[in-house]
């Protein structure tokens, strides 16, 4: 990526990266849809009560595995066979009991969640079936993303990708399955989920141990390692908790959407959430694509060309967002329609998604920033971002319902104005320059560096 077009290097990076991304929603997508469709607005009110909850616990197995991916992948690009045969097997142990543990503490502590959430008396009792059947699965979710990190790191991101193609449309059908054709209700639709990341995960496993020689484990590198085991932990857990500061922030939006004690409010926000998920896919496969091209060429010490490329990738920000702002004008409430039928719902969820769409482009803002900041070593950013999210959602909500001509457009109005918040400080962030500090030191090196190349 040190050379060449800017804008091309960028694009096909993200492309497969926003392939596996909308695959990987579609599990919720589907769900959404089939239980909306079938089984009313009320039942889809239900699911979307627990979708924040379990997005936090699924987020702090993400982080665990993200950071056990580091680790075998420095451990691969130093050529330590050994190292990395120790590192997937203690990785696996780090995620299976974390996976179990958290799978037990949330069953018991759903009902107590719901509570804390403000859950309408109406959905409550569905709200906890789906949600208890959603959380066991958490062990599920650990074991597919430990695998998919490890696969990563190794160099194959094809096989994570074909066997979650498989699990997508295995959940697809099985949602039919379970909610329409055995009548399970909204718990149908939790098992379909769970079954079809169970499977995903099973079959990237298997298929790693016949055909990946790093699996190839002896006794001794299977052996758990006091030392492996804390490092996996060390450099997982704060990746775990960057992750779970924004779920938190959500998790008070929905609370404040619960304290309205409207269904037809709750449901449309679900909708709308849905909608957003796939709307932020583009803008989180171009930040990650940014954040490699970022690395390369801080690495090479040609900050020009981070620049660039940043331009190139606020353009299509801005191109993508003007889009959707489009789509959404004409076709917001055929978009929601996909979900629920109820015309109060759809009313109000057409309504938000313009009102979400004017925002789109500090939300786009928000990940390539943090995609070139992060691929420079400016990752304090990070933390930054995360934590001025929980403070916008929870300051601009509690500000937002207070004020009686807003109602509940408090809740998507919240969403707003933090993306604006964020994103204005991250833009701030990139023009203080801190982040090219990394490219010129490279710069200065080279020379020298050659000359000694060139003795030899």
């Amino acid at each position: 990526m040190t050379s060449g077009s800017e804008l091309g290097h960028i694009l096909r990076f993200t492309l497969p990266l926003l392939a596996g991304n909308l695959f990987q929603q579609l599990y919720n997508i589907v769900d959404s849809i089939i239980v909306g469709r079938y089984l009313g607005s009320e039942a889809f009110a239900s699911v979307g009560e627990t979708g924040s909850v379990t997005f936090l616990f699924y987020n702090l197995c993400i982080g665990l595995a993200t950071g056990a991916g580091i680790l075998i992948s420095q451990g691969f690009g130093a050529k330590k066979s050994m190292e990395v045969k120790r590192l997937i097997a203690n990785s696996a142990y780090v995620l299976l009991v974390f996976g179990i543990l958290i799978s037990v503490v949330s069953v018991i502590c759903a009902p107590l969640l719901l509570l804390m959430l403000g859950t309408l008396d109406s959905i409550f009792d569905a709200a906890l079936g789906y949600m208890r059947i959603a959380c066991a699965g958490t062990v599920a979710v650990a074991a597919y993303n430990w695998i998919n990190a490890v696969m990563r790191a190794l160099g194959d991101s094809r096989t994570p990708l074909v066997f979650l193609i498989v699990a997508s449309v295995l959940n697809a059908g099985l949602d039919l399955l379970f909610v329409v054709g055995f009548g399970m209700g909204i718990n149908g639709a939790a098992w379909a989920t769970v079954t079809a990341q169970g499977i995903a995960a099973a079959g990237s496993i298997i298929f790693a141990f016949i055909k990946n020689p790093y699996f190839k484990l002896s006794r001794r590198n299977a052996k758990p390692n006091s030392n492996i085991l804390y490092r996996c932990i060390r450099t997982g857990v704060p990746v775990a908790l960057q992750n779970s500061v924004i779920s938190v922030s959500m998790i008070y939006l929905l609370r404040t959407a619960n304290s309205f004690k409207n269904e037809d409010v709750i449901a449309a926000y679900t909708a709308t959430m849905r909608v957003e998920q796939l709307i932020q896919q583009p803008f989180a496969s171009l930040g990650a694509a940014l954040s490699t091209f970022t690395g390369q060429n801080i690495g090479a010490g040609k900050a020009d060309r981070v620049r660039n490329g940043y331009r190139q990738g606020v353009k299509a920000v801005v191109i993508f967002s003007l889009a959707m702002l489009l789509i959404f004008l004409f076709f917001s409430k055929y978009i929601i329609g996909v979900f629920v039928k109820e015309s109060v719902v759809l009313d109000i969820g057409a309504k938000a998604l313009k009102l979400s769409a004017c925002f789109y482009i500090p939300l786009g803002l928000i990940h390539t920033t943090r995609g070139l900041l992060n691929g420079a070593g400016d990752v304090g950013y990070t933390m930054i971002n995360g934590f001025s999210e929980v403070a916008g959602r929870i300051g601009f909500a509690t500000l937002l319902v207070h004020i009686p001509i807003v109602g509940y457009w408090a809740i998507w109005g919240t969403s707003c104005l933090t993306w604006a918040l964020t994103g204005i400080m991250s833009v701030i962030r990139y023009k203080g320059g801190k982040w090219k500090n990394q490219a010129a030191l490279n710069a200065l090196k080279e020379p020298s560096y050659q000359k000694e190349e060139n003795k030899i």
